[in-house]
């Protein structure tokens, strides 16, 4: 049995800052939480926040879940990425991932294509900027240094980053779904940062991560909801689920929903995504099941929770990612540390 350590998952802002993330992370940093993580999605970014926690923290790492592939190059996240490495002392995880179409086509203008070609090209180039052992080149389909392509001036050339970098090994993570991704994430990162795992359900992964390296992370997001009504507690859960099945892409493609499906929940979710196209969201979120909404969360009376935590040790997870206040981050470092 493996001991789990935690981690604060902030996620992205909603219309205005929050005014408590500093706060929350200092909190969970006093408790011994190992991790602290940002995320961007089409309205702050990532490192900006997460910049702001580093400065009034000292020892809690800080991780980007997830800065969004298209809204930087290559070598501008490795940029950031290794200012905050210097400026936090080592703190950094570099959090990557492909977003979805809505996203990249609608808010970034770039088509959605070849999503696992552009993270493996993306990931070797940061790594080229971080090793900085000879300036950077890169025949990449996606990301081609020097550029000489259309409207191109002829007169790029390979340069290496004038700042050397706190560590030429600095983590990175992938965020992941679909099992190639897995597979590739397993091959090329440090650390995987699932959506939606079950340690009920190991086998589902289990193949595509046979090729991870030793000391590879798993950090999982982990909703967790105390209640001694355990059908309340899960109904937070039901209602994530029932937004990103049913409405989170199209009736074509959904992730959340095809990931769904390979975890043995298939025939619920065509129903729940039906209901939420007829605009019965309601209905849409009590067609989730309950087994599978308790399988991927920590829910119910806090008895329960601690049993449940035991299953998760028993799984490759690494890390628990949670989200809430400061009550629940005392409750899990008590629960889990």
């Amino acid at each position: 049995m493996a001991k789990l350590s935690l981690g604060l998952q902030l996620g992205y802002w909603g219309a205005q800052p929050p005014t408590n993330h500093v706060e929350m992370a200092q909190e969970a940093e006093r408790l011994g939480f190992d991790s602290v993580w940002t995320a961007e999605s089409y309205g702050n970014d990532c490192f900006t926040p997460l910049a702001w926690i580093g400065a009034q923290t000292s020892k809690i790492r800080l991780g980007t879940s997830v800065a969004q592939l298209s809204a930087r190059t290559p070598t501008a996240c490795a940029m950031a990425a290794m200012a905050m490495d210097h400026l936090s002392g080592g703190r950094m995880i570099l959090g990557l991932g492909v977003s979805g179409p809505q996203v990249v086509e609608g808010w970034y203008g770039q088509p959605y294509t070849k999503p696992l070609t552009r993270t493996r090209e993306y990931i070797d180039i940061v790594r080229k900027v971080l090793a900085r052992e000879m300036p950077v080149t890169s025949d990449s389909e996606f990301y081609p240094m020097p550029y000489n392509g259309p409207g191109s001036w002829g007169m790029g050339k390979p340069i290496k980053s004038i700042t050397h970098p706190l560590r030429a090994d600095l983590p990175i993570f992938v965020g992941a779904e679909g099992p190639k991704n897995v597979t590739q994430t397993a091959q090329i990162a440090d650390g995987w940062l699932p959506l939606y795992y079950s340690p009920y359900r190991q086998e589902v992964y289990a193949d595509q991560l046979k090729g991870a390296k030793e000391g590879f992370e798993i950090a999982a997001l982990t909703l967790v909801n105390v209640n001694d009504d355990l059908a309340q507690a899960l109904y937070p859960v039901k209602a994530m689920l029932g937004f990103y099945v049913g409405g989170m892409g199209s009736s074509k493609r959904n992730f959340h929903k095809e990931l769904m499906a390979r975890m043995g929940f298939a025939d619920e979710a065509e129903e729940i995504q039906r209901l939420f196209f007829e605009g019965k969201r309601e209905e849409a979120i009590n067609a989730v099941p309950d087994q599978f909404a308790d399988e991927i969360s920590l829910s119910g009376p806090p008895d329960r929770i601690r049993e449940r935590i035991k299953d998760w040790e028993n799984s490759p997870v690494t890390s628990l990612l949670v989200h809430g206040d400061v009550s629940l981050l005392r409750n899990m470092a008590e629960w889990v540390l």
